[in-house]
């Protein structure tokens, strides 16, 4: 990370930790996902606490990024950018414990025959997550490659978006869910999981924002 921080290489363990608590959240709620329509809900609630572990730990590192960046009065001029970047990259994580924490309380029932669509679905938002944590790493590394990276996200955060409308129908036009009511709530779920990658990618427009400024 010398792009910005030169010989500081305290914050740039700490910022990598919070990047690979980010990483480590998409993994679990792809997991927590595939555990609950697996039907496996003890292991499911063994991925909400691991969540929610990642999502404090990530927090705590973020405060104590935003603590040394102020009192130690490194890189003012891109101080503000890295702090924006890594509070909207928190509200990632947010986003994948709250998703799971809907489905512990809500219990939907999901049709087998949904499964195959809701992984899919499922594993276009982590890849989207996944793909930012490289742009974001990448902002401090080597920004060379932070658009390749970004345009990843993008093409993830599209095909998500195929998949929800995909699935979205299947489920309005399903005789196999009866009522109304659970076509809603099934709806309001593929809406949860897609968030996801729409969060990424509004973290990914931001960062293309400040990769923008720092090369004027």
């Amino acid at each position: 990370m010398s792009i910005l921080f030169g010989k500081a290489k305290n914050i740039e363990a700490e910022i990598e930790q919070f990047f690979d608590k980010i990483s480590e959240a998409g993994l679990i709620f792809s997991a927590g996902i595939k555990d609950y329509l697996d039907g496996d809900l003890e292991q499911f609630h063994n991925r909400i606490k691991d969540i929610n572990k990642q999502e404090g730990e990530a927090d705590n590192l973020r405060r104590e990024i935003r603590y040394y960046l102020y009192t130690k009065m490194l890189i003012p001029e891109s101080r503000g950018d890295v702090l924006g970047l890594l509070e909207t990259s928190d509200n990632v994580i947010d986003t994948t414990k709250t998703v799971l924490s809907h489905f512990d309380i809500e219990t939907p029932t999901i049709p087998n025959s949904l499964n195959s669509e809701f992984l899919k679905l499922t594993e276009s938002a982590v890849s989207a997550l996944s793909s930012l944590v490289k742009a974001n790493r990448a902002f401090f590394k080597n920004s060379n490659i932070i658009h390749d990276y970004i345009h990843k996200v993008h093409f993830h955060e599209h095909e998500a978006d195929r998949i929800e409308e995909k699935l979205k129908k299947i489920i309005f036009r399903s005789e196999e869910i009866d009522s109304l009511a659970e076509k809603l709530q099934l709806r309001d779920f593929v809406t949860y999981i897609s968030g996801l990658a729409d969060d990424a990618e509004d973290v990914a427009e931001r960062l293309s924002v400040y990769s923008i400024k720092r090369s004027i």
